[in-house]
């Protein structure tokens, strides 16, 4: 449900920032770079740079890479999840879909994913004592990390026969796949599929145990296999594949966005603002991030192609929207349109309910009254108590009904 109504900006010339903190940061960075105990990210030269929180709010969200040409089928994943701070591009302006993701990535991911980045990022998890064999690697390379993992084992999306992290692995489909099937909390349901059987051809390469992961993860549409009726469980995967991996498990997650914001568009946007009525009928203003990421029609365009009516889930990034995203076209819905002026009166049906309402305005000196008839479930808006002769309204109209009134 989440994902059927909500489904389907510009880089620093010094670096990519991503949404929040050293650790967001630090997600994308290559081998060739590495951190400090401080979660200072250095360079080949072992200058330090400091990737803390304030530089972070200083620089803002980015939702453009510089190889966005390269994203392609997976731009729409990408920039989606990039919007909620899941899966962050590179420090020099880059996302590289088609390099392989480590396992220590796909991690932090899947974390970030079922919205414990904050708790992932706290000085209870990060203090955490691993057990693991290789811990002591990831306290050395990624001491970023080592929060992500330990709710990650809090979460059960290790085996318990795990014994090391293996965080510069490969991830492979396999890999993923399980991981993000226990990311919905569907470990359960997997294990009692454990003896299905699996079409593919390779099948007999999927461990026994994680027969029931796959099944889950093809039920549920988080994978398929290839045209040759291949899984190919020990592929790796790519950046630009694992995005279209989270993208779908996260259309199936119970939705804990809290930056989000949905409604309809109330009239075409300025060039820097946009006001949307959400669906208690109470409006919000909103200023655009000059680098603004907007999704209409299922591709990038600029905020002049926004129409009023268009259902948006916006997203915002200190009090700025950074994205916006048309989950349904203006044109495939009655334009909605307001009347502003002031009250004169109202006419009850039988049940003692508003029929019609009468407003006044003066237009080229000449004021004139309109009468609107309206919905059966018209709502007020503000203070009843003042709607009274004279007093300044707005009726939001749909379809030729009234179905919200305003008291200005």
């Amino acid at each position: 449900m989440k994902k059927a109504i909500l489904k389907k900006a510009a880089i620093t010339s010094v670096a990519l920032l991503t949404l929040a903190g050293g650790a967001g940061s630090a997600f994308a960075h290559g081998n060739d770079k590495g951190h400090d105990d401080k979660g200072n990210h250095q360079n080949n030269n072992g200058n330090n740079k400091n990737d803390n929180k304030k530089d972070n709010d200083k620089h803002g969200i980015n939702l453009q890479f510089k190889d966005e040409k390269e994203l392609k089928w997976a731009l729409e994943y990408i920039i989606r999840l990039a919007s909620k701070g899941v899966f962050n591009g590179y420090d020099d302006g880059t996302f590289k879909p088609q390099q392989k993701i480590t396992r220590i990535e796909s991690i932090v991911a899947a974390v970030r994913l079922m919205g414990l980045k904050a708790q992932a990022e706290s000085q209870a998890e990060m203090s955490t004592k691993l057990h693991f064999k290789d811990a002591d690697v990831l306290a050395k390379r990624y001491p970023w990390a080592v929060g992500y993992v330990a709710v990650a084992l809090e979460k059960d999306l290790f085996s318990e026969t795990d014994d090391a992290i293996q965080p510069d692995k490969p991830a492979t489909r396999l890999f993923a796949a399980t991981l993000l099937v226990k990311a919905m909390g569907l470990e359960a349901e997997a294990k009692a599929k454990v003896n299905s059987e699996l079409k593919f051809r390779d099948a007999d390469k999927i461990p026994a145990g994680s027969v029931g992961y796959v099944a889950v993860a093809i039920e549920k549409g988080l994978i398929t296999g290839y045209e040759d009726n291949s899984f190919r469980p020990n592929q790796q995967v790519t950046r630009a594949e694992l995005a279209a991996l989270l993208d779908r498990t996260d259309e199936q997650l119970p939705d804990q966005d809290a930056q989000a914001i949905t409604g309809k568009l109330k009239a075409d946007p300025a060039s820097n603002a946009i006001v949307v009525v959400k669906p208690n009928n109470t409006e919000v203003a909103l200023a655009l991030d000059p680098n603004v990421f907007i999704f209409r029609n299922n591709v990038k365009v600029a905020v002049s192609a926004l129409k009023a009516g268009d259902e948006v889930l916006v997203r915002t990034y200190q009090n700025k929207v950074v994205f916006i995203e048309v989950t349904k076209l203006a044109s495939e819905q009655p334009a909605v349109t307001t009347q502003v002026g002031l009250f004169n009166s109202y006419s009850l049906n039988e049940q003692g309910k508003i029929a019609t309402i009468s407003i006044t305005r003066t237009e080229n000196g000449t004021t004139q009254a309109y009468v609107f008839n309206t919905a059966p479930d018209v709502a007020i808006v503000g203070n009843a108590a003042l709607l009274v002769a004279g007093h300044a309204v707005e009726l939001t109209v749909l379809n030729n009904l009234v179905y919200s009134i305003k008291v200005l």
